[in-house]
């Protein structure tokens, strides 16, 4: 057993409370386990996950710790906010502070029209539509993507509602070059949780279920993941790439993934892909329950 900083336990072995009590559970055999991850080689995926968990081990810890306290049964808005409060403790520490420094000087795109939308009888089409990167989602997109959402929220003529990406990608998560943009951590949480595209696509899936959908292709990175996972119904295009890739920044999922990922494919699963760094591909998706199909 090695002991990280921040308290990571990297183990070999059946911990003593059973695979229920591990964060995730490496093995080389195939399996339905939503606890477990089959891997190519045990030590390897250990070594791996030992480096990226000794570089942010603040991170690693704290995405334990929000996957844990949340309850899949439980309310939404519990989780999206015990979710950005954690995100705002991370974006205080050294770790984002580090990357910060590594990623120098940024600057923000001013992209016209960052999410289009078009009325069809019943149905509501929602499209990203920064194409020329990758929809990487920004605090004009997620402006806009609210103004979007809104008729399908408050308008009961609408039955159908598709949420899908102009371009080679769906959404390629949040925009790196617009991170740290936000000085104040308390007014970023705010920011996130009062204006949050995942608690109104909640809200529209549950009173639509399948009739809520998203169609998702290319990069489905972070926060686009996190969004498309809402949907009562996610349609996957073969060429389709997954992941959560924020532990690299310092950071934990911030548009309420620890949510919906771990509501489809359980804790175990959602913390490897957060602490892993890995993409799957739509084959893997469809058959943790992530997507519903792939089409």
């Amino acid at each position: 057993m090695n002991e990280l900083a921040g308290g990571v336990l990297v183990a070999v072995g059946e911990p003593p409370d059973g695979p229920d009590g591990a964060t995730f559970t490496l093995t080389e055999d195939v399996t339905d386990d939503p606890r477990a991850v089959t891997v190519t080689s045990v030590p390897d995926a250990l070594a791996e996950l030992t480096e990226r968990c000794e570089r942010w081990p603040q991170a690693a810890a704290v995405c334990g710790d929000v996957l844990r306290a949340f309850d899949p049964a439980g309310s939404t808005f519990t989780g999206v906010i015990t979710e950005s409060l954690a995100y705002s403790t991370l974006q205080s520490g050294p770790e984002f502070a580090r990357w910060l420094a590594e990623r120098g000087p940024a600057v923000v795109p001013q992209i016209p029209n960052p999410v289009v939308a078009e009325r069809d009888s019943d149905r509501l089409t929602v499209r990203f539509n920064r194409p020329q990167r990758h929809n990487a989602f920004s605090t004009d997109a997620r402006a806009a993507l609210l103004e979007a959402l809104e008729v399908a929220r408050l308008d009961p003529s609408v039955t159908e509602m598709v949420l899908t990406g102009n371009g080679p990608s769906f959404c390629s998560g949040g925009d790196l070059a617009e991170f740290g943009t936000f000085a104040d951590p308390a007014g970023a949480h705010i920011a996130r949780t009062r204006h949050s595209p995942a608690l109104v696509l909640d809200e529209i899936a549950a009173r639509l279920g399948r009739g809520c959908r998203a169609e998702i292709h290319g990069q489905v990175q972070g926060s686009g993941l996190e969004m498309a996972a809402y949907c009562g119904w996610v349609t996957c295009h073969p060429d389709a790439v997954l992941g959560l890739p924020e532990l690299a920044l310092g950071l934990i999922p911030g548009a309420g993934g620890t949510v919906s990922i771990t509501r489809r494919i359980g804790r175990w699963r959602t913390a490897y892909l957060v602490l892993s760094g890995r993409s799957i591909d739509a084959a893997t998706a469809l058959r943790w329950g992530l997507v519903d199909e792939i089409g």
